[in-house]
């Protein structure tokens, strides 16, 4: 076996003996579902910094950066400026302690609007934990080329993260993050200046790439570069997975605390990826990468990063930590939907008396159909970067918005957030429709979603909330600081 199998091989070992340690200490549905409300602030900035940055980035970010330079920033920004306001949200989100988005969105409106944020939920989460499949599946390919095809790696890669998921809850997932969060950010940083300097120094990638490489907007447009800041910013201010790491902290200071250290390592290691991948767009210009760019940064990790025994021992680490950081998105992708299946359909329906040894069962077997679900799509899907804008924007559009407004617009109301709900998701996957090629002319139709049904989505929330009567003060005393 060669060295990146025995890395990739001691990493599943890794990430299995940890999610087994953790399952003595599951006994109730707060323990599987929220880790008991016990993760410090040094396990919240791992668990979400290795939630954020996944396939995404490494893969579709990686991919843009191959083709764009620096302008893939752009997508990476979003997520910094969502960050920026998250420090506001998260003792507040801390404060609310429930277990579920959809746990906000009742006690705020009303359950039609849980309702639709679990369905919204669904489709975004399982989306983004398909893509980490593909992405684990091209890595299992690039090792195993004769005995692992892309689709089998999905497979595979699928198999794992639904036992590892499934074993220990919110309890696993965080913990693996520790673990996994460490090693990519040691390999990365340590990567990017050999990788330069292998490339012959900054001045020879400057000298090996077009100028437009290095700009702010490089060869996109204006637009271009909104399409790829909107989704990330608004998704990262309504993410589930990371309203539901808040519900797990200690406390509200664990919360915000950890939000500080989550900033610090975005941009460091977003910043690093997109460098990274604009030097293996000098390094290998021509070849096999350049049709599959999403697959640079493992394409360095194996070929890039030779000529002595130390230097592939790091190709090795950095293409298991790659690896490592695919799975842990997905474990934490796949845990969030689940979650919502479990606490906001199964136990606020149909069995609210549930004990907690059937909500586990319960919850185990949610993670092994939609983990199923998430490979079905993972099979249809080619490019990663556009099934992460999909996925993003039916979020960005749904959510994001009745989410901020629950916390800080205190005259909206439920029926303006079951409208901005609703029509935010029939834009979003309606928009690549005949029907809006055949109303709206080409400059606007072949746009992607995010424009349109964030604008329809604001613009319901404002117009219906303010015809209809205002809220009451129980429902606004929960979200008032």
């Amino acid at each position: 076996m060669s060295l990146y199998g025995i890395v990739i091989g001691l990493i599943v070992v890794t990430l299995l003996a940890v999610s087994l340690s953790r399952v003595r200490q599951v006994r109730t549905k707060a323990d599987y579902l929220v880790a008991g409300r016990t993760l410090p602030a040094a396990v919240l900035v791992f668990t979400l910094l290795s939630s954020w940055i996944g396939s995404g980035s490494l893969l579709g970010g990686a991919e843009n950066a191959y083709r764009h330079g620096f302008a893939a920033l752009w997508q990476g920004g979003g997520g910094w400026a969502g960050l920026a306001l998250i420090f506001f949200i998260a003792p507040r989100a801390r404060k609310f302690a429930k277990f579920t988005i959809p746990d906000l969105l009742e006690a705020r409106y009303n359950q039609t609007a849980r309702v639709l944020g679990v369905i919204a939920v669904l489709f975004t989460y399982t989306a983004i934990t398909s893509y980490q499949l593909i992405g684990g599946g091209d890595i299992l390919h690039l090792i195993f080329p004769d005995r692992v095809s892309a689709v089998m790696g999905r497979y595979i890669i699928a198999g794992f993260v639904i036992v590892f998921t499934a074993i220990a809850g919110m309890g696993s997932v965080a913990y693996m993050d520790v673990v996994i969060g460490s090693l990519a950010t040691v390999t990365i940083l340590l990567s990017l200046p050999i990788l330069i300097h292998l490339t012959g120094g900054w001045h020879a990638v400057h000298a090996a790439l077009p100028a437009t490489h290095f700009m702010v907007l490089g060869d996109i447009t204006p637009v271009q570069a909104a399409e790829l800041f909107l989704p990330t910013c608004l998704l990262m201010l309504g993410n589930q997975s990371m309203y539901q790491k808040f519900f797990s902290a200690k406390s509200e200071r664990d919360a915000r605390n950890a939000v500080v250290g989550w900033v610090i390592g975005t941009v460091v290691l977003e910043t690093a990826i997109v460098a990274l991948a604009l030097v293996g767009s000098a390094m290998f210009p021509t070849g096999e990468v350049s049709q599959h760019p999403r697959e640079i940064l493992a394409y360095l990790a194996m070929n890039g990063l030779r000529g002595n025994a130390m230097l592939e021992f790091l190709g090795a680490l950095m293409m298991g930590a790659i690896f490592a950081k695919i799975i842990s998105t997905a474990n934490n992708y796949l845990f969030s939907p689940a979650t919502n299946l479990v606490n906001d359909v199964f136990v606020r329906y149909l069995r609210p008396t549930a004990g907690d040894r059937d909500v586990l069962l319960v919850s185990r077997l949610m993670v092994v159909l939609l983990g199923v679900w998430a490979l079905w799509q993972s099979l249809g899907t080619e490019s990663v970067l556009k099934k992460s804008l999909y996925a993003y924007t039916i979020y960005s559009a749904a959510l994001t918005p009745v989410i901020l407004a629950a916390f800080f617009w205190k005259r909206a109301t439920a029926a303006g957030a079951v409208t901005s709900i609703a029509l935010g998701t029939v834009v979003t996957v309606g928009w690549d429709s005949a029907w809006v090629h055949r109303v709206f002319p080409a400059v606007i139709a072949e746009r992607d979603a995010i424009l349109p049904a964030l604008l329809v989505s604001l613009m319901a929330l404002a117009i219906v909330s303010l015809m209809t009567p205002k809220p009451t003060e129980e429902q606004l005393q929960p979200f008032q600081s």
